[in-house]
Parts: structure tokens; C-alpha cells; sequence
């Protein structure tokens, strides 16, 4: 019984903590400085100092928009059946090997069945448990820190 009172108390707790986290306010003001004051007509130019070029101001887009932009080639703002199918052309027309407009199974596992006869090493048609073992996925190393070299600091 008792583990059905500690289970119960640990799923309240578990909610409330949820529910402390999330509810919590996110920080809205921007976290940058506030600009400088400018005195009403004067230009970029006046305000900075002699030398220094003006800040170019850069539009500020989506994610989605940059997304949308790559699917529509003609600009018209308006995404149409052939723009949005064209990745999937470029990706099939790679797979159709024999470019016949048809894709069969060999095909479409071109990379497995190369895979799979490369490690067949003895070409019996199967792989032992040498055989498999080197078709495990390669995983590369974590790129390793390209830190500056260390002062000394007895010097």
C-alpha cells in the first residue's frame, strides 16, 4: 500500500514542479542597449564618428520565408505543384539508374545492395558475423578542440 502513496506523491510532485517550470514568464525586453539619442534631422552620418562607415540594416526574415523563397524559382509569390515537386524529381532522377522513368527495388536499394557486396567478401550469396560487422556505420570522432596553443606561464 505504501508504494501506491509514494507513487501517487510522486506524480503530484512531478506535476507541480511541471507546472512551476512552465508557467514561469519568459523575458520579453530586448536585451540589446538602447540606441543612441539622434537629434531629429540629422543623418547617419553626422551622428557617427569621421571614418566610420554607416551600418547597413538588413531585412529581418523567417525562417519560413527563407523556405518558402527556395521552393518558388519564378518569384511570383506563389508556390505551384511543379516548384514544389522539383527536389523529388532531382532525388528520383538520381535513384531511376537506367533513366527509363521506372524505379525498381534494385534500384531504389542501389546503395544496401552495393553495401552488401562489398561485404560479401567470399561472394557466397551471405554474410557471416565477420562479414556483417563491417557494415556498422562509421561514426566520425568529435572534432577535437582547435584551441590556441597554451602560454607557459613560468616565463
Amino acid at each position: 500500500m505504501w508504494r501506491y502513496l509514494a507513487g501517487g506523491l510522486a506524480a503530484l510532485l512531478m506535476v507541480a514542479a511541471g507546472w512551476t517550470l512552465f508557467s514561469g514568464r519568459a523575458r520579453t525586453d530586448p536585451v540589446l542597449p538602447p540606441a543612441p539619442p539622434s537629434s531629429g534631422a540629422t543623418s547617419v552620418l553626422q551622428d557617427d564618428a569621421p571614418g566610420d562607415p554607416p551600418v547597413p540594416e538588413a531585412s529581418e526574415r523567417t525562417r519560413e520565408e527563407k523556405r518558402f523563397d527556395r521552393y518558388d524559382k519564378d518569384r511570383d509569390d506563389r508556390i505551384g505543384r511543379e516548384e514544389y515537386l522539383v527536389s523529388r524529381r532531382k532525388a528520383y532522377a538520381k535513384l531511376d539508374a537506367n533513366s527509363d522513368g521506372r524505379l525498381t527495388f534494385d534500384e531504389w536499394a542501389v546503395k544496401t545492395t552495393t553495401k552488401f557486396a562489398t561485404a560479401d567478401r567470399d561472394k557466397s550469396g551471405s554474410m557471416d558475423r565477420a562479414e556483417f560487422a563491417t557494415t556498422a556505420v562509421k561514426r566520425s570522432a568529435k572534432p577535437k578542440c582547435a584551441c590556441p596553443a597554451g602560454r607557459d606561464e613560468d616565463n
